[in-house]
């Protein structure tokens, strides 16, 4: 075997060992969906909208989730201020291509709502979120693109483009920030018709008990001049709560857990 045989064979095994280093776009995407997370989690939740003139309602929240196999189950309720006291929200999310199952307790009603699926797009609360965003999207409900790598707040990043397979009123694509090897998003763009519609941006984050925690991030609506700021405090793991607190029934006793 002569020299340029040899240094031919080791080119191609390195280009092969590089590729393979380099994830798919589907499985950046997968690895933010599968990212330990605790098998339960409680935080207390601050919510500031701001609207187009610069004025800012504040809410607070308490927030409970579970893992549960291939699904994972979230729990809300505003305990400030006093107009939307006691509201509760349901969120289960799946794996997969499945809806999430979503519903909301309005205490001036007494009574508990499903949020159907062509609201999900519908303003979470009043705020710059959506039903859709308070859920956990499955990496399968789009297809996704590699875009390349960028440098986004001093961490190197994942750029992966997403087109949701069902056409979806609120946004055609979106482009994430990922960054790497630890799988978080450190940015989200929604676009429709080749506008840039919405940002999320991640402010802050920490890593508590082992488990990268957000809590600083702002949703802005660019078409309206509004942003949605949320703040997570007091978080804890793994307090191993009853399955039934996930439940349309505790959405009507309230937050006791």
């Amino acid at each position: 075997m002569n020299k340029k045989t040899i240094l031919l064979g080791m080119t191609l095994l390195l280009t092969t060992a590089l590729s393979a280093a380099v994830p798919t776009a589907y499985e950046v995407m997968k690895n933010v969906a599968d990212r330990p997370t605790g098998e339960d989690m409680k935080a207390d939740l601050s919510m500031e909208i701001m609207n187009s003139k610069g004025k800012v309602r504040e809410r607070e929240i308490v927030q409970i989730r579970q893992d549960d196999g291939d699904m994972e189950k979230k729990l809300m309720f505003f305990t400030a201020p006093s107009d939307v006291k006691d509201t509760g929200f349901l969120s289960i999310s799946y794996d997969g291509e499945r809806d999430d199952d979503q519903w909301i307790y309005l205490p001036a009603l007494k009574r508990v709502k499903r949020i159907a699926s062509s609201n999900k797009n519908d303003s979470f609360m009043g705020s710059d979120f959506t039903y859709d965003d308070m859920g956990t999207r499955s990496p399968d409900k789009d297809t996704h693109t590699m875009l390349g790598t960028e440098n986004v707040g001093g961490f190197e990043c994942y750029v992966v483009e997403s087109i949701p397979k069902t056409s979806n009123k609120e946004f055609d694509r979106t482009v994430s920030y990922v960054v790497k090897d630890e799988w978080f998003g450190m940015k989200k763009e929604y676009y429709n018709e080749g506008e840039k519609v919405r940002e999320l941006t991640i402010n802050e984050f920490e890593k508590i008990d082992g488990i990268y925690v957000i809590t600083d991030m702002v949703m802005k609506n660019l078409d309206k001049g509004t942003q949605t700021r949320i703040l997570m405090d007091n978080v804890t793991f793994n307090n191993d709560f009853d399955p039934d607190l996930f439940s349309e029934r505790q959405l009507k006793i309230g937050p006791r857990f």
